[in-house]
């Protein structure tokens, strides 16, 4: 059974820093590609990042360039997100993601909260 399940989620400041875990069970980790997503209250999910399953591609949303850094660790079977600069604008519940067995698979979220 796939299983990803996220940690680091909290209440920052503007301008702070998070880091998110994904740690992922059930399939062959390094063999898939995987994604970020986040869902803010009241609208609908919203992609983040992806990487390839070796860590080499990565890829970003506009409004998180430069900001944020998706990477993983396919010998602890773990996925990051490291968020720098967080506004307001980045609170959601973030989720970590992918299509192993071919069917979308996302985890239980951890939410993330940027306010003063």
């Amino acid at each position: 059974e796939v299983r990803l399940v996220e940690s680091g989620g909290g209440l920052v400041q503007p301008g702070g820093s998070l880091t998110l875990s994904c740690a992922a069970s059930g399939f062959t980790f390094r063999n898939e590609d995987m994604t970020w997503v986040r869902q803010a209250p009241g609208k609908g999910a919203e992609w983040v990042s992806a990487i390839d399953s070796g860590g080499s591609r990565k890829y970003y949303q506009d409004s998180v360039k430069g900001r944020f850094t998706i990477s993983r660790d396919n010998a602890k079977n773990m996925l990051y997100l490291e968020m720098n600069s967080l506004k307001p604008e980045d609170t959601a519940m973030y989720y970590c993601g992918t299509d192993a067995g071919g069917r979308p698979t996302r985890g239980q979220g951890t939410q993330v909260t940027v306010s003063s």
